[in-house]
C-alpha cells in the first residue's frame, strides 16, 4: 500500500538539532532500549465532528495534559512497537509496517477508539524517517524502534468513548531489548495473576494488559527469574505468553522438528513476530502448528526428551531463548538449558530479511522514502 493514497496532508516542521553529528553517533553506539529518543515525532488529531485533521511532523517535545484528560483516568490507548533496520544494500526500511497497521485498528476497534486508515499509519512512518534517517544505528541487533500510540485526551470525567483522540509517532534507537543480549531466560508460570480472560483485552495491544503484569514480574524476580509466563484465567494450566511476548514449542531435532505455538484464542497477543516465524519456519522445511500445550506437557516433554527447545518471540527481543522454568510445583530445565539450534536458526533468517541480507520473498519490507543518508 502506497502512503501517497492517504487522505491527510501532513505539515512539516523541522526540529533544529538537540545534539551534534558527533554526538549523536556516540549515543547510537549503546543505546540501550527506550532510553534516547529522535529529533521529531508525528502528531495526528481527530474528534467525533472532523474525523483525522491536522497530521503534522514536529520537533519532540513534552505533552502538556489537563489533570481531567480522560486517558489519565479511565487508559483509553493502544499503541504498536515496530523496528526500522539499515539495509545492507543502502536505505532504511520498516519490518512489516502493513501488519502493524491492521493491528494497530483492531486495537483501536477494541478500545473504542476511531481506527486509523492504514495508508496514514503508513505515512506517518514514511514522514518519521523521512526526517530521521541518521538515528536509524547501522551495528548488528540495532534498530530503530517504532512507537506508535493513540489515546483518548478528551477532557471529562465521564466515562464514554472519547469525541476527542490523539495520535503520536515516535522513535527511539535501540540496542537488544535484554541486556545481556540472545542469552536463555529463567520464567516463573505464574498461578496468582492472569494477563486476560476471554472476551477480554488480550488480543489488544494496549497498556493496561502490561500494567496488569507488573505484580506479576515483580513475583517472578523474587523467585530469581528473569521473566513470568502467563496461563489461562479458568484453570492456570494452559500456557498462553511470556511476560510481553509470545511462546513457542520445538518438539524433535532436525529437518523433521516441529514447532508449535499457542493459538489465538482472543486472550493472546497476535504477535507479527510469531506469524513471521511460522511463515519462515515452513520455508525452512520445519512443521509449524499452532495448538496448546499444559504445564504438565511442558514439564514432561522436557523430562522425555521430546520437547527440546522453547522460546519467545516479539518486536522488541526478536527471539529470546528460555532455558529452565520453575513454578510453585517445581523447576526443570529445557534442553541443555542453552540457546537451541532450530531457535537460533529462525533468528538468523528473521534478521537477515529484516536488514535486507536475504531475499524478502514475502514483501515484508516497507522502504522508507529517504532522500539522503547521513
Amino acid at each position: 500500500m502506497s502512503p501517497s493514497t492517504s487522505a491527510l496532508k501532513f505539515k512539516i516542521r523541522h526540529a533544529q538539532p538537540r545534539v551534534t553529528a558527533t554526538e549523536r553517533e556516540r549515543l547510537l553506539a549503546n543505546p540501550g532500549f527506550g532510553r534516547i529518543f529522535a529529533e521529531h515525532m508525528v502528531r495526528i488529531r481527530w474528534n467525533a465532528a472532523r474525523g483525522w485533521h491536522d497530521a503534522e511532523l514536529t520537533p519532540y517535545a513534552p505533552l502538556s495534559l489537563d489533570p481531567g484528560t480522560s486517558v489519565l483516568h479511565y487508559a483509553q490507548a493502544v499503541f504498536e512497537g515496530l523496528k526500522a533496520f539499515r539495509q545492507a544494500r543502502g536505505g532504511v526500511a520498516a519490518f512489516r509496517a502493513d501488519a502493524h497497521a491492521v493491528r494497530f485498528r483492531n486495537s483501536a476497534r477494541r478500545l473504542a477508539l476511531p481506527e486509523l486508515p492504514e495508508e496514514s499509519f503508513l505515512e506517518a512512518i514514511d514522514v518519521l524517517l523521512e526526517a530521521d534517517h541518521d538515528w536509524v544505528p547501522s551495528a548488528p541487533d540495532h534498530s530503530l524502534y517504532l512507537r506508535p500510540m493513540m489515546f483518548a485526551n478528551e477532557v471529562t470525567l465521564a466515562v464514554h468513548p472519547a469525541d476527542e483522540v490523539t495520535f503520536l509517532l515516535i522513535a527511539s534507537p535501540s540496542g537488544s531489548y535484554f541486556p545481556r543480549g540472545v542469552k536463555p531466560v529463567t520464567v516463573w508460570l505464574s498461578e496468582d495473576f492472569s494477563r486476560a480472560a476471554p472476551g477480554g483485552t488480550g488480543a489488544a495491544k494496549t497498556g493496561g494488559n502490561y500494567a496488569g503484569g507488573l505484580l506479576a514480574q515483580a513475583q517472578a524476580a523474587e523467585q530469581g527469574c528473569d521473566q513470568v509466563v502467563w496461563l489461562d484465567s479458568h484453570e492456570h494450566r494452559w500456557v498462553e505468553e511470556m511476560g510481553g511476548m509470545n511462546l513457542c514449542f520445538v518438539f524433535g531435532r532436525g529437518p523433521g522438528a516441529r514447532i508449535m505455538t499457542p493459538a489465538l484464542t482472543g486472550t493472546l497477543l497476535p504477535g507479527v513476530t510469531r506469524d513471521s516465524l511460522l511463515v519462515l519456519g515452513r520455508d525452512l522445511g520445519l512443521i509449524t502448528e499452532e495448538g496448546r500445550i499444559s504445564v504438565e506437557e511442558w514439564r514432561s516433554g522436557c523430562e522425555g526428551g521430546s520437547l527440546t527447545e522453547v522460546f519467545a518471540c516479539g518486536t522488541a527481543a526478536v527471539i529470546t531463548p528460555v532455558g529452565a522454568v520453575k513454578s510453585p510445583r517445581g523447576s526443570w530445565t529445557v534442553g541443555d538449558g542453552g540457546a537451541g539450534e532450530v531457535s537460533m536458526r529462525l533468528r538468523q533468517a528473521l534478521v537477515d530479511i529484516q536488514r535486507g541480507a536475504a531475499p524478502d520473498l514475502h514483501e515484508w519490507l516497507y522502504h522508507a522514502s529517504v532522500s539522503s543518508e547521513g
